[in-house]
């Protein structure tokens, strides 16, 4: 699935990946290849993206996930 994280200064990743876990409001939760949609809002936590080179993992103060059509945009 094609990930995007983007802040209001600069885009941290963009590319695909097998896996993300997100820091939701409610509790962290894991977003996979042909996941439903959903719209999030985030928590002040670590996102931990699973590639085919490894893990990267990302910390951010919030935002907005959106998931639709195998797409994930964080907005940070």
């Amino acid at each position: 699935m094609q990930l995007d994280i983007i802040t209001a200064d600069k885009t941290l990743f963009s590319g695909e990946a097998d896996a993300v876990t997100l820091p939701g409001s409610k509790g962290q939760f894991q977003v996979l290849n042909n996941h439903a949609a959903l719209i999030s809002s985030l928590e002040k936590g670590t996102v931990k993206i699973k590639t085919k080179e490894g893990e990267k993992k990302f910390e951010i103060s919030g935002g907005v996930a959106e998931v639709l059509k195998n797409k994930v945009v964080v907005l940070a």
